[in-house]
C-alpha cells in the first residue's frame, strides 16, 4: 500500500476539486492508487466540480454584511443567474461572507478557513458544485473597519437581504449620533453604487491614470491650435473634470444632483454632532471585468436536437 501524504492528498484535490476529507478517503479505499481514487470519487459524485471548473462563471451574487465597526463584501460566482434564486446558493454566500468578517479579504484564507460545520469554506463550496451541477467560485472580497463610527452598506437589485448584483460598503469615522451616521452612509453607499467612483480623494488618485489622463486631454488640447499657456489652462480645467467624474469626495451628490460629496459630508457634522470622515470605500459589481461567453440559443437547441 503507498503511503497517504498530504502531497498526494492535495495532487488528488487538484485533479478532482473534491474536498480534503473526501480525497483522503479515497486514497485509503484505494491503497493510494492516485487513479483509482479518482473513479472512487467519480463514482460517489464528488469529483464533479472538476469537470465544470473550466467553464465560465460570471453570474452569482454579491454578499455585503456588516458587524459592530467592521464591514464585509464578497462576490460568489456561477455560471448562470437562475443559481441566485437557489436557496442552498444563497445561504453559501452569506454565510461565506461573514467568514469574509474574520478570514479577511485573501480569497486563499478564506477558502481555508472554517464554514461551520466541519468542513472548510471551499470543501463547502465543492459540496455545493456537486450538488447544484454549475462551476462556482469565490471571486473577490473587501473588508473596511472604524476605530469610531459606522460601517453602512447597500445591495442594490437585492433578492435577498444582504445579497444581491452590487455591494457596497463605505467607512464613516465619527463620534456623533450612530443613527444618523447610518442614514448617511445608506445614502452616500448608494451614491457610490450609481457614480462608480473609482478614487477617494485627489490625493488617492492612481498616478500612472492621471498621467495618462493628462497626456489625452493636452493632445485633445493642441489640436485647437491655441498658444502653450492656453492649452495647460484647458487641461488644468479638464482634469478638474476627471477629478468630479472618478473621485468621491469631488463627484456631485446623485440624490440631490447639486451638492458635491465632500459638501454633504461636512454637513452631516453638524447633524450628528461631530466631525465626520468617509475613510474608505468598497463597490463590487457582480461579473465586472469578466469575460462571457457568447451563445447563440438556437445554435445549442438545434444541436441538442441532432444528438
Amino acid at each position: 500500500m503507498a503511503e497517504i501524504t498530504a502531497a498526494l492528498v492535495k495532487e488528488l484535490r487538484e485533479k478532482t476539486g473534491a474536498g480534503m476529507m473526501d480525497c483522503k478517503k479515497a486514497l485509503n479505499e484505494t491503497s493510494g492508487d492516485l487513479e483509482g481514487a479518482i473513479d472512487w470519487l467519480r463514482k460517489k459524485g464528488l469529483a464533479a466540480a472538476a469537470k465544470k471548473a473550466g467553464r465560465v462563471a460570471a453570474e452569482g451574487l454579491v454578499g455585503v454584511v456588516t458587524e459592530g465597526k467592521k464591514g464585509a463584501v464578497l462576490e460568489v460566482n456561477s455560471e448562470t443567474d437562475f443559481v441566485a434564486r437557489n436557496d442552498k446558493f444563497q445561504d453559501f454566500v452569506a454565510n461565506a461572507t461573514k467568514v469574509v468578517l474574520t478570514a479577511g479579504a485573501d480569497i486563499e484564507q478564506v477558502k481555508a478557513a472554517p464554514y461551520g460545520n466541519g468542513k472548510s469554506v471551499q470543501d463547502e463550496l465543492t459540496a455545493l458544485i456537486a450538488t447544484i451541477g454549475e462551476n462556482m467560485n469565490l471571486r473577490r472580497g473587501q473588508v473596511l473597519e472604524v476605530g469610531q463610527g459606522v460601517i453602512a452598506s447597500y445591495i442594490h437589485n437585492a433578492v435577498a437581504p444582504g445579497l444581491g448584483k452590487i455591494g457596497v460598503l463605505v467607512a464613516l469615522e465619527s463620534s456623533g449620533d450612530e443613527a444618523k451616521l447610518q442614514e448617511i452612509g445608506k445614502q452616500i453607499a448608494m451614491h457610490i453604487a450609481a457614480a462608480q467612483p473609482q478614487f477617494l480623494d485627489t490625493s488617492s488618485v492612481d498616478q500612472d491614470a492621471l498621467n495618462r489622463e493628462r497626456d489625452v486631454l493636452t493632445e485633445q488640447a493642441k489640436a485647437s491650435g491655441k498658444p502653450e499657456e492656453v492649452i495647460a489652462k484647458m487641461v488644468e480645467g479638464r482634469l478638474r473634470k476627471y477629478y468630479e467624474e472618478v473621485v468621491l469626495l469631488e463627484q456631485v451628490f446623485v440624490i440631490d444632483g447639486e451638492t458635491r460629496i465632500k459638501k454633504v459630508i461636512e454637513n452631516a457634522a453638524k447633524e450628528v454632532g461631530a466631525p465626520v470622515a468617509i475613510t474608505g470605500f468598497a463597490r463590487v459589481v457582480l461579473g465586472e471585468g469578466i469575460e462571457k461567453e457568447e451563445s447563440d440559443f438556437a445554435a445549442e437547441v438545434a444541436a441538442q436536437a441532432g444528438r
